[in-house]
């Protein structure tokens, strides 16, 4: 018999795979080799050489490497994962190679040029728990390494992996200073939420596979859809749109998705669309274990576009609850507009619809026009019209040829929008804003947050109507529902401007001047919290930094003048009056 030579001893471990492998090898076998080939020769195999490390063995999708050194290890680690970075820049998506990284140092045995044990282990097991293009390293690796690394690490804290018998601490590398930064404040501002005490699931973009940018607003706009879908269902508790799409156009890992937006379930897919006909694949995952719990492919002709997407919801919500009664089922479905033109001109206006802007509403406004044109009961398309307008109004010179076109499109959009809450809460929250017409617009939105109780945007405008009615308590309520449910949503600042004026409205001016910093923060252009912030500094004895922030507000609104806030009768009197003398104190011209 042959004498094997076993050796026990510490060593520095690299575990690396490349993710979505199977994927990558299903679309383009013969092209993913000769990638992954020419990474290995122009960079992953030179960086190990210069870090004195030893390539243990290679799988298709993997690698093991031997380290003398922790801090060789994790330098190596860095060097690659910054260089496979620069090498996928301009690289098409289906084409990008990217790999997971895991450290450990612990006991290994060496048998044979092989190595296996507990130490090796632990490194593949982090790995699996890395993100896409990250590194995971051990609290033992984190203690070793120390200061002698230009590196800063995010604590992951205790870590249940599979087949180790005891947790492990384990830590992410941030791998650039901006990462860095934003991290940090993340961690220091923004607690991870705990999962939600019913169902919960975000939509994360779906891949765009038909090879066409131009194609990218149907993509978004079905998967806008399928999350309009879920948001109908009471018991079920929806990510919104703009808070997914933070991850549009990046490899992810679906558990940190879960962890970062505080949900169970993540659903991605992809959709191929060529001449007349569509692909949709799309997989339900469990983001506690990344176990996949539905998944399914549907091929159809754009003719029967909708029923699709109604099939799709219906069957993810089946996924979630068995036991789901046919009546919450009919609920997920949603009305949708007749004529397919319709419905592209009503995506490609969406972006610039909502930023209540002048000047990005006139990009949207020729749009939604044809959109009514072609179906002229298109209560999304009057809504976006009527914001629209409501912008063009308030920030245009409040011209009443404005007021007018805005509350028409709004109530056209309350009588014929009764299944879409979206278009329902736009609708109310300019009726409230130009007419004060508190009744009928907490009437649709009351109708709004039946349909989706997860609707940011029904929670956002009802937030601004509530407080303006004199309800600060349910204002304060529906925004910070409204923060929970998106928190990284591009709109961030409506429900920040909301909660800012409920505050101020109370009382509780620290509280307004810092949610409106928030508003104002999260878009700068948008001039409406500054009105606040300038009025709770003034309440609360900062007078040169409200005479400050009058020179900011009056850059962005050339036009304000303390008898413009009387004019735009979008709150009580009294109210009004709050504000207009704050901010005659702190220098805005009288008008």
């Amino acid at each position: 018999m042959p004498v094997h030579s076993v050796e026990r001893k510490l060593a520095a471990i690299l575990a690396a795979d490349v993710v979505g492998y199977s994927r990558l090898m299903g679309d383009d076998e013969a092209g993913t080799l000769a990638r992954l080939k020419e990474h290995r020769h122009k960079l992953i195999d030179p960086k190990i050489s210069e870090h004195k490390g030893r390539i243990v063995k290679t799988t298709g999708d993997g690698i093991l490497i031997e380290f003398p050194s922790v801090v060789e290890a994790v330098a190596c680690a860095v060097a690659v994962q910054r260089g496979m970075a620069e090498r996928n820049l301009g690289a098409p998506e289906e084409q990008k190679i990217v790999f997971r990284v895991g450290v450990n140092l612990g006991d290994i045995i060496v048998e044979e040029g092989d190595i296996h044990g507990d130490g090796v282990n632990v490194a593949a097991r982090l790995e699996g728990i890395a993100e896409p293009g990250g590194i995971c390293v051990s609290g033992t690796v984190r203690d070793h390494t120390g200061d002698r690394l230009d590196l800063a690490f995010e604590d992951m804290g205790e870590q249940v992996l599979k087949n180790i018998a005891r947790p492990v601490r384990a830590y992410r590398v941030l791998l650039d200073t901006a990462e860095r930064a934003t991290t940090i404040s993340s961690i220091e501002t923004t607690p991870i939420p705990a999962l939600p005490d019913k169902p919960s699931i975000a939509v994360l973009p779906f891949q765009n596979m038909s090879g066409d940018p131009e194609q990218e607003y149907f993509t978004d706009g079905m998967v806008e859809d399928i999350i309009t879908g879920l948001s109908r269902i009471k018991w079920l508790f929806v990510i919104a749109r703009n808070s997914t799409f933070v991850y549009k156009g990046r490899a992810v890992d679906v558990k940190q998705v879960g962890r970062e937006l505080g949900v169970r379930y993540v659903l991605e897919g992809s959709v191929r669309k060529l001449g007349n006909r569509v692909r949709i694949t799309s997989q339900l995952i469990d983001a506690t274990n990344a176990a996949h719990v539905w998944a399914e492919r549907y091929d159809r002709t754009l003719d029967d576009i909708f029923e699709l997407q109604d099939e799709l919801t219906i069957s993810v919500v089946g996924a979630i609850e068995p036991n789901l009664r046919g009546a919450e089922i009919e609920r997920a479905k949603r009305k949708r507009p007749d004529n397919l033109a319709a419905y592209d001109l009503y995506l490609r206006a969406l972006p610039n619809a909502f930023t209540s802007m002048p000047e990005t509403v006139e990009k949207a406004l020729p749009l939604l026009q044809q959109a009514i044109a072609i179906e002229p009961d298109y209560a999304a398309a009057h809504a976006a019209i009527a914001l629209c307008h409501h912008g063009r109004y308030l920030r245009g010179g409040l011209r009443e040829e404005d007021k007018r076109a805005a509350l028409h499109h709004a109530r056209a959009a309350v009588a014929t929008g009764g299944d879409d809450a979206t278009a329902l809460g736009a609708a109310a929250f300019v009726i409230g804003s130009e007419d004060r017409d508190y009744s009928a617009a907490f009437d649709a939105f009351d109708r709004a947050l039946a349909l989706s109780p997860s609707c940011f945007i029904a929670l956002s405008f009802a937030a601004h109507i509530r407080t303006w009615a004199g309800d600060d308590a349910t204002a304060v309520e529906h925004a910070e529902q409204a923060l929970r449910l998106s928190p990284f949503d591009s709109l961030i600042y409506l429900p920040y401007n909301a909660l800012s004026y409920a505050h101020f409205f109370a009382g509780r001016f620290e509280d307004a001047a810092l949610a409106a910093s928030r508003s104002a923060q999260a878009n700068p252009r948008f001039s409406p919290p500054w009105i606040v912030l300038v009025a709770a500094q003034v309440n609360l004895g900062r007078i040169e930094e409200a005479r400050a922030g009058v020179r900011r507000l009056v850059e962005l609104w050339p036009h304000l003048t303390v008898s413009h806030i009387f004019e735009m009768n979008f709150t009580s009197h009294e109210r009004r009056a709050m504000l207009a003398d704050a901010l005659r104190r702190a220098g805005l011209p009288e008008g």
